[in-house]
């Protein structure tokens, strides 16, 4: 099987990349290579005879045509993902995960691919007060991210109902593990922790996630383009309900710092206050989550304890006027 893989050097879809390699699967790897795309996150798979590597924009229609040619599927990862910088700047959000998704689908008709997986976001629901979104639940997103991501979902629908493509979708909820580009909660808090920075909690710190480990989330994907039937969305969650506060408390204890590090911050606009996901759907393909939250989030600790080399770099320049920006100087 020959897979298109888009935004394959982003975090998770280098563990995904990975993945599909040693299923057997050859890879190519589509990537635009913005501030998240990061080259070192294939390093080890750059020479295995199955990867090839194209660098290009998922809106370039020529780069997408010839990428995608003789792919038996395509797995679009390819996206703007982080809320905070859709609410700085919308419009780049829309012509990615929205554009850039209506591209891809075309030429996956236009060459008669197999599958279309897309990889979507819990957050396209909303909020939600109690209980858990199953997959046929209304969508509400609440930030210009997780409207794009809706956008492009809606597309990846409309395309297999009027042209009938073979497509899927899975929503995950909150991701987190090794290469996790460090503006997201669990990279940020413990690499600032490690280097005994403040940690900036949004709010009350209250705001209560779905957390999955990155390799649960791709064997998730995995079964959804094995398995999944067409025109159908399925949701991947961990089942692991954390407020943000407690994952911070339990990130000071693995890193062997205090509470004093703790700065709460005006909360984000829009913020979210709890995501859950029924997961039987996914469930009913066989697939279940392998790791422990807290086995997982502890050997997520220790790779960014023993690889300062692969953040530390990313942790200057130009994330540090976002991150001045974003949270303050302090």
């Amino acid at each position: 099987m020959k897979l298109l893989v888009t935004g394959g050097c982003g975090f998770i879809g280098s563990a995904f990349v990975r993945l599909a390699l040693a299923r057997g699967a050859a890879v190519v790897n589509l990537d635009k290579l913005t501030y998240a795309g990061n080259p070192e996150n294939v390093a080890d798979v750059a020479d295995h005879p199955g990867y090839t590597f194209v660098h290009a924009d998922i809106a370039d229609a020529d780069a997408v045509a010839d990428a995608i040619r003789g792919a038996d599927a395509v797995v679009n990862f390819a996206a703007e993902s982080h809320v905070d910088r859709s609410i700085l700047s919308p419009a780049d959000f829309i012509t990615t995960d929205v554009v850039g998704t209506a591209v891809l689908l075309d030429a996956a008709r236009r060459a008669d691919v197999g599958r279309f997986v897309q990889v979507s976001t819990d957050e396209v629901y909303g909020s939600i007060r109690s209980g858990a979104f199953h997959e046929t639940d209304p969508l509400a997103p609440s930030s210009p991210y997780s409207a794009s991501k809706a956008g492009g979902d809606l597309q990846v629908l409309a395309w297999h109902r009027t042209f009938g493509l073979d497509a899927v979708i899975t929503r995950g909820s909150n991701t987190f593990g090794p290469r996790q580009y460090p503006e997201k909660l669990i990279p940020l808090f413990v690499t600032n922790a490690l280097d005994g920075l403040e940690l900036p909690v949004y709010g009350d710190g209250m705001q209560v996630r779905d957390w999955i480990f990155v390799d649960d989330h791709c064997e998730g994907i995995w079964a959804v383009l094995d398995q999944g039937v067409a025109g159908e969305v399925y949701n991947v969650g961990g089942g692991n309900e954390e407020a943000n506060l407690g994952i911070t408390r339990r990130i000071l204890e693995l890193t062997g710092r205090d509470a004093s590090l703790v700065r709460h911050v005006a909360d984000r606009p829009g913020h979210d206050r709890r995501y859950a996901l029924d997961t039987a759907r996914l469930r009913g393909l066989g697939w279940e989550p392998r790791h422990s939250f807290e086995e997982a989030l502890a050997a997520t600790v220790a790779w960014y304890r023993d690889n300062r080399a692969w953040w530390e770099p990313i942790k200057s320049g130009e994330y540090r006027r976002y991150y001045e920006e974003q949270y303050g100087t302090r």
